[in-house]
């Protein structure tokens, strides 16, 4: 015992003497250095950035900064400050020294603070990716979501040519809000071929944030969310623009015109216009029948603005006509399993500019009055009320030719929300904090001729939300947000007695019921939900030139009108859709993360999430049910466990003045963790690459090829069905491939530009564009009408854009 004491004792003592050595070694060859940095006039900065070997840290209040552990021997000095020339070079170090430095005024850097102040992150550790106006307009005459495609790890989900909405993450529709000039867009946009009804040509800057960080916009925001802003002139002048564009596709294009006038005694306005006619579009080997579209669009507003106050108004008008290929408008199960089998249209007519039924008609209106107070120069407040009206019709082909003129589906959904934010800055931190409130209607016409597939209903919602962003110095922030969501929602729906006894509601939801006519039941469903959402993540700023973000969200999304009360055939699918009372809310827990590197000359950036998500609501195929039509295939709102997982990668490389080569790669992998099996929809492996040649001496000449790579998607469910068809006048068992997906592709894009200067402030930019080089056949796994055609094949265009 003694000895194992003494043994004890000894290793203690060489412990506390190599630890001795160590502290010494250390001491000896690592330094402190301290200093005040300051501007020209003497004046101290604060918030200076400074980085020394490995060390980063920045200024206090007076200028002041620590850096201690230094290693000895060369070293570089990096100090910058926004609005300031940096100051880079290399120290010899030997002992703990001074160093104060002065920072001189640079008027480049000064002018890009004005550039990004009007552009203020919606969400501090969230990774935001832009898309600017000058690549808007190169989409001009085509959808939000099309234009939102060049963004890594955002997909789309298409019905057709026309009907495109944004997929982030592998998330779409009412877990994607857009938010549209600071008003969220209610527009039916739970069904998956209802596109944003939104005019692109009305984006000056479009932000994606993939995740529920940006809290003051919603808690719902599951896969991600689009914020649209417009174009603001705030100098004293007149500007506008107009673009042309001319489509071989299609045989036709668009006509977009705006006009702007900046700060004259304090007011502004602007007005935009514009106007699409598109015929039928073709694939490589036939026409899409019905395939055309037609948009008459206006948006305008005015602002008035002061040192202290703003007030702006705006009213939009969004009116869409289009068309659904014929071909997907099935009768029965059989012309589902041989559209699948055959993989050529039941219906291919001559091209036409005409749009008969099977189509939608959409009209939109959305009108904003908004106030902003600034108390002091860091705290402000804000008010709006907005307004919206959405009208969509759905035509459906009738057995009596004299009814296609009437609609099959007439939905009218009146939107009303109040806005009330807070924002002030104290110190280090950043606050904001807010209220919302909303009421909305809709109204279901039943004089259709045919029972409505979303009933009537009314919905009340009030949300509190706030956040925090600490600045621990120039190079770290943390960001930390919390909102409390009230809904609650009535409904007024007939149910047949033999629809309610099927779902097993006779039992659970009798006390919904308010009447009875026939073989009808009157309901009056009503749900109330209470949702919790957070989110907590930090920006660091490893060095000038390395950025990590990492956010962690927990967000809540109510079950949908669609999902809860779905009863009927969807006229724009050719399906029948079954909601479910039963639903809960989904929850759903992401873990966000992005690395950012630059170099002199190429840049990087990898986004890897995990998104795990209860009572995920999808819906799946189940079988096929017979109408007075015919019969049609079932698909029924289910809910699961859900994981998914993936990342995106892109980068950009300056190879010299003229070439640059950009990359990108997203991959989604959605787990159906209820049943070990994958989830249905789910986006394929897409890769991206791009090599641009730009000159400026040559009109400002650009020119873009791009390779777009889609693989086949091997992750999905197998839900095809088997069913009996006739054959040679006999009934014969088949299988209905309906979850089978395409064979992968590679497609070839061509863009180019030129410039041409009128005068001092006029200007012609000619573009050329062509969509699948090379003639391509192939279907998209995310359209929906992939079971009865191919998609567009090559498109030609030209565009003409005047700014004056």
């Amino acid at each position: 015992m003694i000895r194992c004491v003494t043994f004890k004792l000894k290793e203690m003592r060489f412990l506390s003497i190599l630890l001795f050595f160590l502290v010494g070694f250390f001491g000896y060859t690592q330094v402190t250095i301290t200093g005040v940095i300051s501007d020209e006039k003497g004046l101290p900065i604060r918030d200076a950035h400074i980085h020394i070997a490995n060390k980063t840290t920045s200024t206090d209040n007076y200028g002041s900064y620590r850096l201690s552990g230094i290693p000895k021997g060369k070293q570089k000095l990096y100090i910058s400050f926004i609005g300031y020339s940096a100051i880079e070079e290399t120290i010899e170090i030997s002992n703990d020294l001074t160093l104060n430095r002065l920072l001189k005024l640079d008027v480049t850097k000064l002018e890009e603070v004005t550039i990004k102040q009007l552009s203020n992150s919606k969400s501090e550790s969230s990774n935001e990716q832009i898309l600017k106006r000058t690549t808007i307009e190169k989409f001009s005459n085509q959808t939000l979501g099309d234009a939102l495609k060049e963004l890594s790890g955002v997909s789309i989900l298409k019905t057709g040519s026309n009907i495109v909405k944004p997929v982030i993450n592998g998330l779409h529709s009412n877990r994607v809000p857009i938010i549209n000039n600071n008003v969220r867009l209610e527009d039916q946009q739970w069904g998956t071929e209802h596109a944003p009804n939104f005019d692109i040509n009305s984006a000056g800057k479009i932000t994606v944030i993939k995740g529920a960080s940006a809290l003051q916009y919603g808690g719902d925001a599951i896969g991600g969310i689009v914020i649209i802003e417009p174009e603001v002139i705030k100098k004293d002048t007149l500007v506008g623009k107009t673009i042309l564009n001319l489509a071989n596709n299609g045989m036709g294009g668009s006509l977009s015109s705006s006009i702007q006038k900046g700060n004259l005694l304090g007011w502004s306005w602007n007005a935009l216009g514009t106007f699409k006619y598109l015929g039928d579009r073709e694939t490589p080997d036939y026409v899409l029948s019905n395939s055309g579209n037609r948009e008459q669009n206006f948006s305008g507003g005015i602002r008035f603005a002061q040192e202290k106050y703003n007030f702006n108004a705006m009213y939009s008008f969004y009116n869409a006509q289009i068309g659904i290929i014929k071909a997907s408008h099935i009768g029965n199960v059989t012309d589902l399993f041989n559209s699948i089998n055959n993989q050529q249209p039941s219906v291919i007519e001559p091209f036409t500019y005409s749009i008969e039924a099977p189509k939608q008609e959409v009209q939109h209106h959305l009108a904003k009055i908004n106030y902003q107070r600034w108390l002091n120069e860091n705290t402000s407040f804000d008010l709006q009320y907005a307004f919206q009206f959405n009208n969509r019709l759905e035509f459906d082909v009738r057995r009596s030719n004299a009814n296609n003129d009437k609609a099959a589906l007439d939905l009218q959904l009146a939107s009303h929300t109040f806005l009330a934010d807070y924002k002030t800055i104290v110190g280090n931190w950043r606050l904001k904090s807010g209220l919302n409130l909303g009421y909305q209607n809709n109204f279901a016409n039943t004089k259709t001729g045919v029972r409505p597939l979303i009933p009537s209903y009314e919905k009340l919602d009030a949300g509190l939300y706030g956040i925090a962003v600490y600045k621990l110095n120039n190079a770290t922030s943390i960001e930390s947000g919390i909102r409390y969501d009230f809904s609650t929602i009535e409904a007024t729906k007939y149910y047949l007695k033999s629809r309610w006894i099927e779902r097993g509601y006779d039992a659970e939801f009798s006390h919904f019921i308010a009447g009875e006519e026939g073989n009808q039941w009157l309901t009056k469903p009503t749900f109330d939900y209470h949702n919790f959402t957070a989110n907590i993540g930090f920006r660091k700023q490893l060095h000038h030139d390395m950025e990590w973000l990492v956010n962690v969200s927990l967000a809540s999304r109510n079950p949908n009108p669609s999902e809860l009360f779905s009863d009927g055939l969807h006229h724009s699918t050719g399906q029948i859709e079954l909601g479910d009372l039963r639903l809960v809310k989904e929850q759903a827990y992401k873990f966000n993360t992005t690395f950012k590197k630059d170099w002199q000359s190429f840049h990087v950036q990898i986004n890897p999430f995990v998104n795990r998500i209860s009572n995920f609501m999808y819906l799946q195929p189940v079988g096929f049910e017979t109408t007075i039509r015919g019969a049609f295939p079932v698909w029924d709102y289910k809910q699961t466990e859900a994981l998914l997982t993936g990342f995106d990668v892109n980068s950009k490389l300056t190879i010299n003045n003229h070439f640059l080569h950009e990359l990108s790669l997203a991959y989604v992998n959605g787990q159906n963790l209820s049943t070990d099996a994958y989830l249905i929809d789910m986006p394929p492996v897409v890769i991206q690459n791009k090599i641009q040649y730009k000159n400026e001496t040559w009109f400002n000449f650009v020119s873009e090829l791009k390779s777009e790579v889609v693989f086949r998607q091997n992750q999905f469910p197998n839900y095809n069905f088997e069913t009996n068809i006739i054959v040679n006048n006999a009934l014969t068992p088949v299988l209905v491939p309906i979850s089978s997906p395409p064979k992968s592709y590679h497609l070839l894009h061509l863009y180019s530009e030129m410039t041409f200067h009128i005068h001092k402030k006029n200007s012609v930019t000619t573009s050329f564009s062509i969509q699948n080089i090379m003639n391509t056949t192939y279907r998209d796994y995310l359209n929906r009408q992939r079971f009865f055609a191919d998609e567009m094949g090559r498109n030609i265009q030209i565009q003409l854009k005047f700014n004056y």
